[in-house]
């Protein structure tokens, strides 16, 4: 058994720049690039295998084709991870849950998501959740504007963990990276994108009605408990461990030894530099490398100084 090392898809947003490239040494398309899709099997943006007998498939044909790697009987890739570098604003959006997205988007999962701040400006903050008491009242607020009254705004720094269920009103702040562990959709609606036009100065289209329809009135903050644990040399610390996903940080300070924790895992490195040991052969690793651990990889060893984001179902 092998990892299956992934290389990312990048997407241009007006609210994009160059900390993909800055922070992570990605060859991005423009100035603009705000999305690095690093484990994707999503139709709108697949991952691609860069080592081993599966080098050049798509993360979509691999689950499809050779499910026996996977060990999962979901008919679709479960999660997303991506890198996200708001420069500007994002807009102030919501996410369906399963049933609604199956129902209204072609079969599309909902979105439940989370972010790890990689680094943020000072001053940065995101938006997360409103202040409405009802869904009358959300409408109301909307419709005339009353922005300021309505949304909650949080700041927040580097290393900071926020759990985004479906149905939260929120949006990143400029001068804000973030690591996003998500299930796997694309499924947006917008409510408020500060009046800003496209390419072709056409204001961008918002999702009003829908929006309203699946916003979580009113809003209750999602509070996870952190729990940190020692794995030799490893700091592991638990984020979120749902139905979902479960979400940790790993801090790697010197050889430690594992047993795979799930039918298949996604690793994502932050910074630092060190190797993965599985049986006799040691694999290269460094900042910005994504990669999965199949099933039937049972043990390894993670040695050097690594900050990772792992995840699983």
């Amino acid at each position: 058994m092998q990892p299956i090392f992934l290389k990312p898809v990048f997407k241009d947003r007006i609210w994009g720049g160059t900390k993909l490239r800055d922070l992570y040494g990605y060859e991005i398309p423009s100035e603009q690039t705000g999305e690095c899709w690093a484990v994707s099997a999503h139709p709108n943006g697949q991952s691609v295998v860069v080592n081993g007998e599966y080098a050049g498939t798509m993360l979509g044909d691999l689950w499809e084709k050779h499910p026996k790697l996977f060990g999962s009987n979901a008919a679709k890739f479960p999660l997303l991870t991506k890198i996200l570098d708001a420069s500007d604003d994002l807009s102030v959006q919501v996410h369906p849950e399963d049933a609604y997205a199956m129902a209204n988007e072609n079969g599309e999962l909902g979105k439940t998501e989370c972010w790890y701040i990689v680094d943020a400006e000072p001053g940065a903050e995101i938006i997360y959740g409103h202040k409405a008491a009802t869904k009358e009242q959300l409408t109301t607020m909307i419709q005339q504007g009353q922005w300021d009254e309505l949304l909650e705004r949080v700041p927040v720094k580097a290393g900071d963990f926020f759990y985004v269920p479906s149905g939260t009103i929120h949006a990143l702040g400029k001068g804000i990276v973030v690591l996003e562990t998500q299930q796997s959709s694309d499924t947006t609606y917008r409510v408020y994108d500060y009046d800003r036009r496209d390419a072709e100065g056409n204001l961008r289209e918002l999702h009003l009605d829908k929006a309203i329809e699946v916003t979580t009135v009113p809003h209750a903050s999602a509070t996870t408990e952190y729990r940190t644990d020692s794995v030799g040399q490893t700091q592991v610390v638990t984020y979120v461990s749902n139905s979902f996903f479960t979400v940790q940080k790993w801090n790697v300070d010197g050889p430690s030894s594992f047993e795979a924790p799930a039918k298949f895992t996604i690793f994502s490195v932050l910074s630092g530099e060190g190797k993965l040991i599985a049986g006799q052969v040691s694999y290269e690793l460094t900042k910005g490398d994504h990669f999965l651990l199949p099933l039937g990889f049972e043990a390894f060893q993670l040695d050097g100084t690594l900050e990772l984001i792992v995840s699983h179902e």
